[in-house]
């Protein structure tokens, strides 16, 4: 399914976030089945809306029928403010959740985006979690729903696996593992895509 996308602006707790709108093909005439909201890597190691394995999320949404919003952080591209450890991260995550209104809403995030997804989910009512490469070493990351689907590669150095076992294995709370992928998922963005596919109903 082809999608189109375009930026738009919302207004935050510190001011404009920018966020890329990638919309189902024939939107608006076909309503999308719902919204999925993406949040990219940590902001100061160069995470942004255009972040591969980001792209890749909003794609997989689209092509089974939801409006991808991907948010960048305060002080990412037009987006402003200035980085605040986590904390108004999720404000302005909270505040895109609201915009997007009553209607069905995935949640999924990257990295840092994954951890920040996961404190969300605590505060509003999802349809569903993905969560990519999530940085539980590094920020306090809840407990989330037992229908969560998190997705880890072998061999990421950033966060390793053994960690997000650590993690999940109290909420016994599966782990799809990717073999031989790195934290960036290189040449393994196919699998990623196939994998929410393939988890959806």
């Amino acid at each position: 399914m082809r999608s189109s996308t375009e930026r738009r602006l919302v207004s935050g707790p510190a001011g404009k976030i920018e966020c890329a709108v990638d919309a189902p093909s024939g939107a608006p005439a076909v309503t999308p089945r719902g919204a999925a909201l993406i949040a990219h890597p940590h902001p100061q190691f160069g995470g942004t809306l255009d972040n591969t394995v980001v792209q890749t999320l909003a794609r997989s949404f689209v092509e089974l029928g939801y409006e991808a919003w991907r948010p960048n952080f305060r002080g990412i591209g037009a987006s402003e403010g200035k980085y605040d450890e986590g904390r108004g991260e999720i404000e302005d995550l909270f505040t895109i959740f609201t915009h997007l209104g009553n209607r069905k809403i995935v949640l999924a995030g990257f990295s840092f985006g994954a951890a920040m997804i996961a404190r969300l989910a605590q505060r509003v009512k999802a349809e569903r979690l993905v969560l990519v490469g999530i940085a539980v070493v590094n920020f306090e990351t809840p407990t989330v729903p037992a229908n969560t689907l998190v997705i880890h590669g072998e061999t990421d150095e950033t966060i390793p696996l053994s960690a997000v076992l650590d993690w999940a294995r109290p909420q016994e709370l599966p782990v799809v593992l990717v073999p031989g992928a790195d934290h960036f998922f290189h040449r393994k963005l196919h699998v990623l895509r196939a994998i929410v596919s393939s988890n959806w109903k």
